[in-house]
């Protein structure tokens, strides 16, 4: 039976959720804890999240979206020094389970979840801040700063880095709006919500590191996604439904296969990661898929220095079993 954290009685009664039934649910790959709060009137979500797990950006960005007509979960009570944030339940129904047993209706699921980007894209940039290339550069490093030494790689990281710049630069001259990008925006932080919100509805989470930057991260996370296959077929579809949506400029797939590069080698090396530094090994069994979408954007022609570095630096044997790492 999982132990309750001190504390977490008080602030419910605080709250006004005394003697409210607490259920522990399962962790993703962040720190923080979910409990699901249920009374004979309501349930709520509570989160109790560190203070490195940003529980002030969490709230700061809900907040902007709600205000933006976004469906994020509202906010029922906070207590941010000792880590407490009760919101809004939005239920189970997370995309990425609800279409494993509703197969049928994945390119609705899709085409509803592209909407909510268009939708959002059409708002103020936000108050966040921005996706430069120093923290694109950071992230990439993720790779051969984990992955390569988990493989015993030796490899080139100045000239890796060096070709990220190269590749990334157009980035900052390119012509679609900055917008707010929620960065973990994929079929397990999209839920299903109720009847009563509309046909289709769908709420968003796990957004606390929001940044202002390019409008085809959140596509590439959505539709490259780490934890659930995405055919190439659906992913050309959704996007095609984007561009048209939002009318998109020249140059939109190659910042798509940009950004989609970046956000593959970064995940590739978090998930490294999670499994040296946390004790996670099961993340090591998503790499592979990861891999495969990261192949398909070095193939574009704008990520060549990058694709050249990947030719000379990562063994032909390893890339042909997709990056598979042992635990």
């Amino acid at each position: 039976m999982s132990t309750l954290p001190p504390g977490i009685h008080e602030f419910l009664d605080a709250a006004g959720w005394a003697g409210a039934e607490i259920a522990p649910l399962t962790g993703d790959a962040s720190f923080r804890r979910y409990f699901r709060i249920r009374k004979a009137d309501g349930r709520a979500m509570l989160m109790n999240a560190p203070a490195d797990e940003k529980p002030q950006e969490f709230l700061d960005v809900a907040r902007w979206l709600l205000d933006h007509d976004i469906r994020a979960p509202r906010i029922f009570a906070e207590d941010l020094q000792n880590g407490w944030i009760l919101i809004e339940d939005f239920g189970d129904a997370r995309m990425r389970d609800w279409l494993d047993e509703n197969p049928h209706a994945e390119e609705a699921a899709y085409a509803a979840a592209i909407d909510t980007l268009v939708d959002l894209h059409t708002k103020p940039a936000g108050p966040f801040p921005p996706y430069d290339m120093a923290t694109y550069l950071r992230e990439a490093k993720l790779f051969t700063e984990w992955y390569c030494p988990a493989l015993g790689l030796d490899v080139d990281g100045h000239g890796f880095a060096n070709a990220w710049r190269e590749v990334l630069a157009p980035l900052a001259g390119n012509p679609h709006p900055d917008v707010a990008v929620l960065r973990d925006y994929h079929a397990e932080n999209i839920m299903l919500l109720r009847p009563q919100d509309g046909p289709g509805a769908q709420g968003v989470i796990d957004f606390q590191d929001a940044l202002v930057g390019h409008p085809a991260y959140d596509l590439v996370s959505l539709l490259q996604d780490a934890r659930r296959d995405v055919s190439p077929e659906l992913e050309a579809k959704m996007l095609a439904r984007y561009r048209e949506c939002a009318q998109c400029s020249d140059g939109f797939d190659a910042d798509y296969a940009r950004l989609g590069a970046q956000r593959n080698t970064k995940i590739v090396g978090i998930f490294a990661r999670l499994n040296q530094r946390d004790g996670k090994p099961r993340y090591l069994g998503m790499i592979p898929r990861v891999w495969e979408a990261l192949e398909r954007d070095l193939a574009h022609p704008e990520l060549a220095p990058v694709a050249q570095w990947f030719d000379a630096n990562i063994p032909t044997e390893l890339r042909a079993r997709h990056g598979a790492v042992d635990a």
